[in-house]
């Protein structure tokens, strides 16, 4: 009996040598090879994770003078360009980069989502509606529909600090219908595409004259609906700079020496009122 228990003791003996042998190398070798299992896994592979920037959307934020200056300089150019054209091309060369101001046409919003015409028109109208409310433009003048309007996106840029632009849309009566009547209506407008605002606008109204236009009023109350400082007159205007005789122009005060001009203005005979942005 007492042989038998030690043979068995033996036995096991010599099945426990493997076993700790096996034990032994998975603890040598193990953590390696599956190191390399895990590597084939991923090395040579791209990997893709979503992560919350919280940038969406970002853009430089400007004040209300900065925005109404930098659209100022944009529509001095003579004409709208594509992207790449006004990031590169300098008065009088060959397309030398030169940071000049430009506007582009652009089919997105600050998100990078596409919008439709519609929205400016909308948006258009919203304005148009505060305006009247301040009196800056007359209660007859009629509300905007769709299939009478264009509406075209742009993006006015400061080429030597891009990041400095404004989203604008620009809102034109349509021409496609020949002797449309414009009695009392928006002919064109330039809005700000992210606070609905309205930087200028041309509109044919039901006054007759410029000595109906209070022009002092009409600024000063949109200087502070567009949230900026007091203008002051501005001295020593061309009298030739407009193709009317009846307008007034002042002054606003724009980035670091540079201001810009806003004028009020009258065209006898057709009834048109306009502020513009200096051209």
């Amino acid at each position: 009996m007492e042989k038998r228990k030690r043979i068995n003791r033996r036995k096991i003996s010599l099945l426990l040598i493997p076993l700790a042998a096996a034990i032994v190398g998975l603890a040598v070798w193990g953590p390696e090879e599956l190191a390399r299992y895990r590597d084939r896994g991923i090395l040579n592979q791209i990997q893709s994770q979503e992560a919350d920037t919280g940038m969406e959307g970002y853009r430089y934020s400007l004040s209300s003078n900065e925005k109404l200056y930098i659209l100022s300089k944009c529509l001095n150019q003579t004409l709208a360009e594509s992207a790449q054209n006004a990031m590169t091309r300098i008065d009088g060369s060959d397309g030398e980069y030169a940071g000049m101001y430009a506007l582009v046409v652009n089919r997105k919003d600050a998100s990078g989502n596409e919008v439709p015409g519609s929205v400016g028109i909308e948006l258009c109208n919203q304005g148009m509606e505060e305006l009247k409310s301040l009196k800056i433009l007359p209660e007859e003048v009629k509300t905007l529909t769709a299939y009478s309007y264009s509406a075209v996106l742009y993006s006015a840029i400061d080429g030597l600090e891009p990041r400095n632009n404004v989203l604008v849309w620009k809102i034109s009566l349509s021409t496609a219908k020949q002797n449309a009547n414009k009695d009392n209506r928006l002919l064109d407008a330039y809005v700000d595409a992210d606070t609905g605002k309205i930087y200028e606008f041309y509109v044919r109204t039901g006054m007759t004259s410029w000595s109906e236009v209070a022009a002092d009023d009409i600024v000063n109350t949109w200087a502070e609906y567009m949230g900026l400082e007091a203008p002051k007159e501005y001295e020593n205007t061309n009298p030739l700079s407009e193709t009317t005789p009846y307008f007034k122009k002042y002054c606003f005060a724009g980035t670091a020496e540079n201001n810009t001009i806003v004028t009020v203005g009258f065209y006898e005979g057709i009834n048109e009122l306009f502020l513009k942005i200096s051209r």
